[in-house]
C-alpha cells in the first residue's frame, strides 16, 4: 500500500428505487499526510441500487482530486457490484461505440453517471477488484454501513 490510495465503494436503495446512500471508504498511504482513513458518504431521496453504486466511486474520485494536490499514480477500488465492476472494466467501451446500446441493443441505463465515471477516470491508473459483499471484509462491510445508514436517513459518524 506505499504508493497507493485504496478505495471501498457501496451503494444502498431501500425499495430499489427508494431512499438510497451511497458511500466510500479511502485509505491514503503515509506519503499522503493527514488522516489515513477518510470515509465519505451520502443521500439522495430516491434513486436505484446500482446508482448509488455508481455514485460511490464517482464521489470518491471527485473528492480525490479535489482535496490532494497530486493523485496517486496507483489506485486500487474494491466494489461489491458486479455491475460498476464489470460495466467500467468491460462494458463501456462497446457501450460508446454503439452509441449507448447494450448487447441487446438496449439503451444502457444510468448512461450519464457511466459517462462521468469514464470521464473521472480514464486518466488514472485504476485497478478495478470485486469484492463479496457482506463476507467479513473489514472496510467493505464499514462502506455497506455507511451507505445503508445515509439511505436510512440516519447516518453514521464518518472518520
Amino acid at each position: 500500500m506505499k504508493n497507493k490510495i485504496i478505495i471501498y465503494t457501496d451503494g444502498a436503495a431501500r425499495g430499489n428505487p427508494g431512499k438510497a446512500g451511497w458511500a466510500a471508504v479511502i485509505l491514503l498511504p503515509q506519503n499522503y499526510g493527514g488522516p489515513g482513513c477518510i470515509e465519505i458518504g451520502g443521500r439522495i431521496p430516491h434513486a436505484t441500487n446500482n446508482q448509488m453504486e455508481l455514485t460511490a466511486p464517482i464521489e470518491a474520485i471527485k473528492y480525490l482530486r479535489k482535496k490532494i494536490s497530486r493523485v496517486a499514480l496507483d489506485i486500487e477500488i474494491f466494489s461489491d457490484s458486479k455491475y460498476v465492476i464489470l460495466g467500467i472494466t468491460k462494458w463501456i467501451l462497446n457501450w460508446m461505440q454503439n452509441n449507448w446500446r447494450n448487447a441487446a441493443k438496449k439503451l444502457v441505463l444510468n448512461r450519464e453517471l457511466w459517462e462521468e465515471l469514464y470521464g473521472l477516470t480514464k486518466d488514472l491508473k485504476i485497478k478495478w477488484i470485486y469484492v463479496k459483499g457482506h463476507n467479513g471484509d473489514k472496510w467493505n462491510d464499514r462502506a455497506d454501513e455507511i451507505a445503508t445508514s445515509f439511505a436510512d436517513g440516519e447516518p453514521v459518524k464518518l472518520n
